[in-house]
């Protein structure tokens, strides 16, 4: 059986909303949530995801030529939200456009506790601050290895719930190998809040960049099932349910 939750690793899934659609992403969130993860990113689908590498972009396509639209994120959300601890990870125009003002008390009241927006730089986000704190959202910080000591400690003085740790300075899906215990190290000086692994996390990386994490954030692993066209949709579940208690076991062993 699983240790006591708070002290396993943590998996973190990311999905692409509504791909293949709306009732097959619902199901999927559900499965995974019985099958080893702790989280999940539910994926806005956008036209250019810049920090995402050609799977995730590609399911961003299929969704949006799919005919998804931000009420569709909604949808899935409040069928999901009692289920699994749920997140939305986009980019910060998809949110824009919805009026931040009216779509983080929405998000907070549908069972959404925070947000990771890639494309919001730390200096960007501090104007939000206030805005998800009076709705009791996070706003996910992340770090790289490019970033100075002093940015480390900027950016993790008020990180809360994990800082997403970009494995290498590049797109996500790489399978990029390297040693990252100096790096989660430097980042452990200054905050108490879990550091988890993202980019390039599958079943055959995972257990060596959770080493030092406290726990991993995978996402084309299973978007790389989801686009297999000669799969059916019982099959994408089955298999992502695998993957998912795979890595959940790989980072705890």
């Amino acid at each position: 059986m699983h240790k006591d939750r708070h002290l396993s690793k943590q998996l973190v899934a990311y999905i692409t909303s509504a791909f293949p659609n709306k009732e097959f992403t619902i199901d999927l969130a559900r499965a995974l949530s019985q099958n080893g993860v702790d989280t999940l990113e539910l994926g806005i689908p956008f036209s250019d995801p810049v920090a995402d590498g050609p799977l995730i972009e590609a399911a961003n396509q299929r969704s949006l030529a799919n005919g998804f639209k931000f009420k569709d994120a909604i949808e899935i959300s409040k069928a999901i939200a009692n289920d699994i601890d749920l997140l939305w990870m986009g980019y910060f125009n998809s949110f824009y456009q919805q009026n931040l003002e009216q779509l983080l008390p929405l998000s907070r009241e549908i069972g959404i506790n925070g947000y990771i927006i890639p494309d919001l730089s730390h200096e960007e986000a501090l104007q939000y601050k206030e805005l998800f704190e009076n709705n009791n959202l996070v706003n996910i910080s992340f770090v790289a290895p490019t970033d100075s000591e002093e940015r480390i400690a900027e950016i993790t003085k008020d990180a809360k719930k994990f800082i997403y740790m970009v494995a290498y300075t590049g797109i996500t899906g790489s399978g990029k190998n390297e040693n990252l215990r100096p790096f989660i190290e430097n980042i452990k000086k200054y905050t108490d809040t879990p550091v988890y692994v993202g980019f390039g996390v599958n079943a055959k990386t995972a257990k060596q960049k959770s080493a030092h994490s406290d726990g991993v954030i995978v996402g084309s692993a299973f978007i790389d099932i989801l686009l297999k066209e000669d799969l059916s949709d019982t099959q994408k579940i089955e298999r992502c349910c695998e993957l998912a208690r795979t890595i959940k076991e790989e980072i705890n062993s």
